[in-house]
């Protein structure tokens, strides 16, 4: 079982070119689901049965696993029994037969336009590190981008006279996103008054936002940017860095924005995703952003 998962992963990571996060995720689904067989003296693909993943997934409600989660294993063997079916290691595919979990709707905190015009007005913007972190939040709400996203955005990321910044997605997938024009004004503000008092030699590279020693922003840093200014806004609800993305989708879909501009800024491959809270024409997208959101 261990080497059928060791082909798996490098397709993932030869062939499909997901990320080490991704693969990471899906070798500790896959491991964990094969210690479970293991128990039963399975250590063959061929001898499991419909019966094996349901007895998994019912161990794991037991041990009070999150819907959410379930799902995240089930994609995992999903994909892992799809591959091994297509190059005929096994003759039939036992999870075709097994329903997938079933996901509660649960809808993720979203800031009022109020609250975030609230945590952009508390950075003290007569230091460096407050020019920064407002930069950090304008950027954060204008585009809707991912912590990864924001803490790996490059100089050469920024189209400014062009209104749009280039991420790097999941999967290494490349998009471009409108950004406002307070937020371009205050990565100007940043890039003149603040990143070249940050900058250090050897360390800084070409990212744009800097920790106080020059290097890159850690996930940790980032919350605890958030958070701070979270608390300094009087903000009661529980407020992430995420917290931003939704704020981002729901205000422009509270506005009136074509749906599919909206996936398509956050970069979500299925719509589903995106209707929790298709390629269109650059212009069109950045259109929706300038009518629709709050700081467009």
């Amino acid at each position: 079982m261990n080497s059928f998962l060791r082909d798996y992963l490098a397709v993932l990571r030869l062939e499909k070119n997901l990320s080490e996060n991704t693969i990471t995720s899906y070798r500790t689904d896959l491991n964990a689901f094969i210690q479970f067989l293991s128990g039963s003296n399975i250590n063959s693909p061929s001898k499991i049965k419909e019966q094996h993943i349901n007895s998994f997934f019912k161990l794991l409600y037991n041990i009070g696993l999150s819907s959410s989660s379930a799902a995240r294993y089930f994609s995992s063997l999903r994909g892992f029994f799809k591959f091994l079916h297509m190059n005929n290691y096994i003759e039939e595919n036992p999870v075709e037969r097994v329903p997938a979990p079933e996901l509660e709707k649960n809808l993720p905190a979203v800031l009022s336009v109020q609250e975030v015009e609230a945590m952009l007005a508390k950075p003290d913007v007569e230091n460096k590190l407050g020019i920064r972190d407002r930069t950090l939040l304008e950027i954060f709400y204008a585009c809707g981008v991912r912590v990864s996203e924001l803490i790996n955005l490059k100089i050469s990321d920024l189209y400014l006279s062009d209104g749009i910044i280039r991420v790097i997605g999941k999967g290494s997938k490349e998009r471009l996103i409108p950004i406002g024009s307070s937020a371009i004004g205050w990565i100007n503000e940043y890039l003149k008054s603040s990143r070249p008092l940050l900058e250090k030699k050897m360390k800084s590279g070409n990212i744009l936002l800097l920790s106080s020693r020059g290097t890159k922003l850690s996930r940790m840093g980032i919350w605890k940017i958030v958070d701070k200014y979270v608390k300094l806004a009087g903000i009661s609800k529980p407020v992430h860095p995420h917290t931003f993305r939704h704020s981002f989708a729901t205000h422009l879909l509270e506005g009136g924005a074509d749906l599919r501009a909206v996936q398509e800024m956050l970069g979500h491959s299925d719509i589903s995703t995106t209707q929790i809270y298709t390629h269109i024409d650059r212009e069109y997208i950045k259109q929706v952003h300038r009518d629709f959101h709050p700081r467009g």
